[in-house]
């Protein structure tokens, strides 16, 4: 048994098992057993909020209530991030975008975690700075697998401590500041939010509501709570979206030294497809 100490709530072994085969299942993610405290905080939400004793009764509800299963991904989802996060990212998206731009076609985006958006948002700034226009001819598309998280990025309201690693100049062509009751607060101008398409996507649902082809795909810090297959398989169904030109930028703590061939690195940690060199597409 892993010791109450004190908990609330009891918490067993077998409890944290469930869990993570229930977490794999579900949405592809691999919990390590120092997960073991994060797992109880933030399901002990869920059991406050339904009244439940334990752990067990808990999970015997998960297994007999459908529209749970829901809560419980979004609980056991991180979403940590922040605008221009790894901001050599948004100088390689530029970069490319630059490129298209002479293509005088539409530019495709896919931002496949979006979390509460600041990263669709500063994809949508940076893309509105390269055509120096607020409707530059570009398709974003962000998605995420938590429903709570795509509400709030939908809305593209933030505290202003949360804008404050933006430069000022970007703050006022980009964000009107609350008045009243959002006091406090900004919000992303129309113009941007119009630009992105948040849907629900779960990476492992079978078929993705998606059309190929995209110039980029934003896929951060999302692979790493994911075994090594289903990273190969989310990479091979993700690269087939891909323009023959195209880029994946992945995040920091990613490699994919073992799929070289789908994919080869371009830059810090950005993938072309594998055997794309000389397509004009360096960054």
């Amino acid at each position: 048994m892993i010791s109450t100490n004190g908990r609330e709530f009891n918490y067993s072994e077998a409890d944290f098992a469930k869990v993570r085969s229930v977490i794999y299942q579900k949405a592809g993610i691999s919990l390590s057993d120092s997960k073991k405290q994060l797992v109880y905080s933030r399901l002990a939400r869920r059991l406050r909020a339904l009244r439940l004793p334990d752990f067990a009764a808990y999970l015997k509800y998960l297994n007999e209530n459908e529209q749970e299963q829901e809560e419980f991904i979004n609980a056991l989802t991180t979403n940590l991030t922040a605008f221009f996060r790894e901001p050599h990212h948004f100088d390689i998206l530029a970069n490319h975008a630059s490129k298209v731009k002479l293509q005088n076609r539409k530019l495709r985006v896919w931002c496949s975690a979006s979390s509460t958006g600041e990263e669709p948002y500063s994809i949508a700034i940076t893309l509105a700075e390269v055509y120096g226009r607020y409707d530059p001819p570009v398709e974003i598309i962000a998605s995420d697998i938590d429903s709570h998280v795509l509400r709030e990025a939908s809305a593209g309201i933030y505290s202003l401590q949360r804008l404050e690693s933006l430069s000022l100049e970007r703050k006022r062509q980009f964000f009107q500041r609350g008045k009243g009751a959002n006091s406090g607060k900004g919000r992303v101008v129309r113009e941007l939010r119009d630009l992105i398409e948040f849907r629900k996507i779960n990476l492992l649902d079978n078929t993705w509501p998606l059309q190929p082809h995209f110039d980029v795909i934003f896929c951060r810090n999302v692979m790493i709570y994911f075994d090594k297959a289903t990273q190969l398989k989310l990479l091979e169904r993700m690269t087939k979206l891909l323009r023959p030109d195209g880029i994946y930028i992945a995040g920091h703590s990613e490699s994919f030294s073992h799929a070289g061939h789908l994919v080869e690195l371009a830059g810090k940690t950005t993938y072309r497809l594998a055997n794309q060199r000389g397509l004009g597409n360096e960054v």
